[in-house]
């Protein structure tokens, strides 16, 4: 990961704990019943941020190491993690993660691969993954199946700083798919957001894209949105819609 990509998210960590979406339950559910997790599993979650895919993985397996670069977002992390003895929190990179040879038996990712020099990401994961483990990379896709959800996609596309560029939803399967060894496993699960106005900017806030406030890029996005959600709207509450993808398999050699 690029010491600018780690900073990205230095001034948004209140908004990220705040805003973000959960994880569903269904989706670790599978992973226990697919015999990928377990309750004996030692986990490398990378990318870890404040620590909300962590915590679910904590209450499913026997210990989590959580790897996180940038400084706000793992301080974060120790508070929101302090009540869970079985994570670890470490500061490091998705491609030097600190982390000893063959030390866990699965490494995750919860919305960030998209960020990390995958050749050497996956040459880290070898590193550290026991012989037979697994990647299980995740992403919290929010959905345009909605008036309002296409309105917000169109405006992000207006005035979203390099929106475009960085939506990890360029990573398609076929991308994804010369990261895995002997192919992939792929399931998506249901997983939604309901918000008043000033929820739906706090979750645009906590976007890396988003313009900063009070800029005119800002004001122009924020106006767009408050339109769409005036007309769309439902006691003062919308709704954001999220396909949670999950892809799990071998460590390929780049």
């Amino acid at each position: 990961m690029s010491a600018d990509n780690t900073a990205r998210f230095s001034d948004r960590v209140d908004a990220y704990v705040k805003y973000r979406p959960s994880y569903p339950d269904s989706l670790f559910d599978c992973l226990a019943g697919e015999g990928v997790i377990s309750s004996e599993s030692s986990v490398a979650d990378i990318g870890s941020g404040t620590g909300f895919f962590s915590a679910l993985l904590a209450r499913r397996v026997r210990t989590v190491r959580c790897v996180e670069p940038n400084d706000g977002m793992r301080n974060a992390s120790v508070e929101f993690l302090s009540g869970f003895t079985n994570c670890e929190i470490v500061k490091g990179t998705a491609e030097t993660t600190t982390l000893g040879d063959a030390s866990v038996d699965c490494v995750t990712v919860a919305q960030a691969f998209h960020w990390f020099d995958q050749p050497k990401t996956l040459m880290e994961f070898r590193r550290i993954l026991k012989g037979d483990g697994k990647m299980i990379l995740v992403w919290n896709n929010r959905l345009v199946d909605t008036p309002f959800l296409k309105s917000y996609e169109a405006a992000l596309k207006l005035y979203g700083n390099d929106y475009n560029e960085v939506n990890h939803q360029n990573l398609t399967d076929d991308v994804l798919a010369p990261c895995f060894a002997g192919g992939f496993t792929k399931r998506t699960f249901p997983n939604f957001q309901e918000f008043d106005f000033q929820g739906v900017m706090g979750r645009l806030m906590s976007s890396s894209y988003a313009p900063a406030e009070g800029s005119e890029k800002f004001n122009l996005l924020r106006a767009l949105i408050r339109e769409s959600f005036d007309s769309e709207s439902t006691d003062g509450k919308i709704r954001f819609n999220y396909g949670t993808e999950a892809y799990w398999g071998s460590v390929a050699s780049i």
